[in-house]
């Protein structure tokens, strides 16, 4: 489980995260939405420390994040920033074996090297090990950053827009990989999104979140209604059911 208590980030007079209160179950996969400067990245940055808090705490099964050593840390917490830019040109496999140094130190064994290679044919990548990265397109990259995050074989992965700059079909491929990656490897996936109904399709939980703090959590049914998505966005929406799952159209 991933408890956050009054977690508070503020760039000067602005709270940008204030006093959140938040419990994560373990499993399955969580998505974080709502309006552009809601704090979504921010409260999953401070979860992952990769971002200082201003005042509160968060644990991972326990283990405080801004106080556990970070080796330790990183075997159980994998996090992928929004962007990621690299100066370095390399290949999908040198990329994905990044993921390993948490357990090798830089000193890749055999058994690395068997993780990375589960974690390229996962993401469906084995094709492209050895091609660099500016060589792919825009979906096979960021796959590939997914696969480096996989294979640092955590527990808990936060990911930040995984979605970003993604068309339809490979945002689709996408989360398709993510409930693979919570259902059969067991991971336990913490996801901002802005397309509510990725989330909708996609999570066993959803957290909104709407001027800093915590509006509403729940199910997806619970979550992805009219009332709430209005309240939450500001916009009216109708939310159909479609094949099961709830899906929201805007209508204003």
């Amino acid at each position: 489980m991933i408890e956050v208590t009054g977690a508070t980030k503020a760039y000067g007079t602005v709270r940008v995260v204030d006093e959140v209160d938040l419990r994560l179950p373990r499993g399955g996969i969580t998505s974080i939405i709502g309006p552009n400067g809601a704090g979504k990245s921010t409260l999953l940055s401070m979860m992952s420390r990769l971002l200082p808090m201003d005042a509160g705490s968060a644990t991972v099964d326990g283990l405080d994040v801004t106080r556990t050593p970070g080796d330790v840390l990183a075997r159980r917490l994998a996090t992928l920033r929004q962007d990621n830019h690299l100066t370095a040109r390399l290949t999908v496999r040198d990329l994905v074996t990044f993921g390993r140094f948490p357990w090798s130190k830089g000193r890749p064994t055999l058994e690395d090297a068997e993780h990375v290679a589960r974690s390229l044919d996962f993401l469906e990548l084995a094709p492209f090990a050895d091609r660099f990265l500016d060589e792919l397109s825009g979906g096979q990259r960021q796959r590939a950053f997914v696969a480096m995050v996989l294979c640092q074989d955590t527990d808990y992965v936060l990911l930040d827009e995984p979605l970003n700059n993604l068309d339809l079909r490979h945002a689709v491929a996408m989360m398709r990989l993510l409930r693979r990656a919570a259902d059969e490897l067991g991971r336990t996936i913490v996801v901002v999104l802005h397309d509510i109904n990725f989330a909708a399709r996609y999570s066993d939980h959803v957290v909104a979140m709407r001027d800093g703090v915590v509006a509403y959590q729940g199910t997806p049914d619970e979550i992805i209604r009219t009332e709430v998505l209005r309240a939450v966005y500001e916009v009216e929406v109708v939310v159909h059911q479609l094949g099961g799952r709830p899906v929201a159209v805007c209508t204003g």
